[in-house]
Parts: C-alpha cells; sequence; structure tokens
C-alpha cells in the first residue's frame, strides 16, 4: 500500500508542520472570537492537513509557490518549510503582520504582500457576464511590493469561496505561466490541482490521499 508523502518528511519536520497547523487553528479561533464574531470577513482557513498532503506530494526543488488571500500565512509558511520558494498576497495588513511574525517564529523564509492578488488591469468576464468578483476585494496590486509577476510562480494555492473556482482558473490562464498549477482547496474539503484549466489530481482526505500518493 503507498503511503502519504507526509510520511516521507523527516520526522523533525512532520513535527514542526503538525504544529504549526495547531497554531494555524489557535490563531483561527482567536481571529473568529475578535474579529469575526463582531463583523463578516472573508478569511475562513483551509484544511491544513489535507493542503499539506498535496504539497507535499507536489514539491521539488526550485518550484516558485504564491498563495492568494495568505490571510495568516499558514500555508505559505509550510510550502517554504517544505522546500518551496514561497510567497503570500493579502489584501487585510492586519493578517500580513500576523503571517510575518508567523514566518519568523519558524525561521521561515516566506514573503508576504499587502495588496490584492488580482495584476493590474486584470478584468473578470464570464460567459454570463456576471463580472462580480464575489468576495474578492480590490486594491493595489501586491505583485508590485513583491518583485513578481503571477508567471513568475510554479503552483498557486487558493481557497476560494463557492461561485469563485472559474474567476481563479481564468486569472492563471491569462496571467500564470503556461504550464503553472492551481491548487484549490474546495469548499466540500477536497483539494484539486488544475493545469491549463484542466482537473489534473485531487486528494479527497489524508486518508484517500494515501492511495494517491507518488
Amino acid at each position: 500500500m503507498a503511503h502519504s508523502p507526509v510520511e516521507a518528511l523527516d520526522p523533525a519536520l512532520r513535527q514542526t508542520l503538525a504544529r504549526l497547523g495547531d497554531e494555524g487553528w489557535e490563531m483561527w479561533a482567536r481571529f473568529d472570537r475578535e474579529v469575526r464574531s463582531r463583523r463578516w470577513h472573508p478569511f475562513v482557513p483551509a484544511e491544513y492537513d489535507r493542503v499539506l498532503v498535496a504539497l507535499a506530494a507536489l514539491r521539488q526543488p526550485g518550484l516558485r509557490f504564491l498563495e492568494f488571500g495568505s490571510a495568516t500565512g499558514i500555508v505559505t509558511v509550510m510550502a517554504d518549510l517544505l522546500g518551496y520558494e514561497a510567497y503570500g498576497i493579502e489584501l487585510d495588513d492586519a493578517l500580513v503582520t500576523l503571517a510575518r511574525a508567523t514566518a519568523v517564529r519558524y525561521s521561515s523564509g516566506a514573503r508576504f504582500a499587502t495588496g490584492s492578488f488580482l495584476p493590474q488591469g486584470y478584468v473578470w468576464r464570464p460567459r454570463d457576464s456576471d463580472g462580480r468578483l464575489g468576495t474578492v476585494g480590490e486594491g493595489a496590486s501586491g505583485y508590485l511590493k513583491l518583485g513578481k509577476s503571477l508567471e513568475d510562480f510554479d503552483l498557486v494555492f487558493a481557497y476560494p469561496w463557492h461561485g469563485e473556482e472559474a474567476m481563479m482558473l481564468d486569472l492563471l490562464r491569462n496571467h500564470g505561466a503556461p504550464v503553472a498549477g492551481l491548487l484549490l482547496q474546495c469548499v466540500s474539503g477536497e483539494v484539486q490541482l488544475f493545469r491549463k484549466g484542466r482537473l489534473e489530481r485531487s486528494w479527497a482526505s489524508p486518508r484517500e490521499a494515501e492511495h494517491d500518493a507518488t
């Protein structure tokens, strides 16, 4: 039986990643209590264990990783610890501050920028003519602060609200590198990898991913 790619990691690294995930949930509980209980906010954490399995399976030397809406930075720091050159873009400056502090605590080189993950000039033009961006806020492009463009990244991760997936696929098709992967945490909990707009692979749960590991 195939083993999860997480099991192949160094035990000390696995322990660090588990601690990072636990801290992420603690940060979310505090944020939910202190912020979301008072006003609506789009930040909802990904299923860190499921994303970890996907990132561990996909990692290769030299890959550049970007997280759309990196919030507290858990997934971006996770990617950095796994060996990706990792970046995150987040519109909420207070969350970027938390993410940078998280990176420091874990001796991570992950970099974060405050701003929008939409490139300058991008316009969402779906076939049904409803080009609303859902929960995706607008602001100055975060790419300018990172000194990168979307096409510089090999793997992009996002946790879109329902209905926002098509826009993100369109964004990668039009502004991403030709073979860049888009890793989406679905509302159902499944983690899916798209490349060139097509579903390439999925991880339904850590247990099921054990049978899908390479």
